[in-house]
């Protein structure tokens, strides 16, 4: 298999049509190799557009989602970095490329793991990985300028938006399945937020999020 053609495929066939149009974010489509955080045994879907599957019912996000966030989360060289589900690591290796330091929390101990040798061995050192659930809130009074959330929620928890400092962005997908809805939170002052509803997907949810409120007759 021709990777390299294949990584170019992708870019052009599936990414930029999706308008991710960021230089930035294109090259670093060819930088960070996919293939490499893939599942051995599934090496040779690496670009195609799909959800592939890691275990333990979850999935890598398909390439054109993981570029969308990325454009729209506009990572600064300066930024702290929160990913929540750290899942195969590559989104955590797409973040770390552009910012200053990245938190990835994974409720599964396996991925955190494999997430980890992956990690090290392409180099990066700006990178925390834990082990713990996420899915409502992670405690850290530094605040961070990205935050992330892989798997959906069918509503988002206030405590999230508190986390992010002032210019913060945070991309999350919210609602319940089969239409969800993904949104750009961006924190415009201490205590305020505004909320841009980008596209509908839809994608598995986070272990544990926040359901809404039971209706009661």
């Amino acid at each position: 298999m021709d990777m390299e053609q294949a990584r170019y495929n992708m870019v052009e066939q599936q990414i930029r049509p999706w308008d991710v149009l960021d230089q930035d974010v294109l090259d670093l489509l060819f930088k960070v190799r996919r293939e490499d955080f893939v599942p051995e045994a599934l090496r040779a879907l690496a670009f195609v557009d799909m959800e592939i599957p890691l275990g333990h019912g979850q999935a890598m996000w398909t390439p054109r989602l993981e570029a969308r966030a990325l454009q729209e989360l506009a990572v600064r060289p300066t930024d702290r970095a929160l990913e929540v589900g750290t899942g195969s690591g590559y989104l955590t290796a797409l973040l770390a490329s552009q910012a200053a330091e990245v938190v990835s929390v994974e409720l599964i101990p396996e991925f955190t793991a494999a997430a980890t040798q992956k990690l090290r061995a392409h180099g990066f050192d700006n990178i925390t990985l834990h082990t713990g659930d996420a899915a409502r809130d992670w405690a850290d009074e530094s605040g961070f300028d990205v935050i992330v959330l892989t798997g959906s929620t069918p509503v988002l928890s206030d405590a999230w938006r508190r986390r992010l400092r002032v210019g913060g962005r945070m991309f999350v997908i919210t609602g319940e399945a089969p239409v969800m809805q993904a949104q750009l939170i961006t924190c415009t002052a201490p205590g305020a937020t505004r909320s841009v509803t980008l596209f509908e997907t839809c994608v598995a949810p986070l272990a544990n999020a926040p359901q809404p409120a039971a209706f009661v007759f």
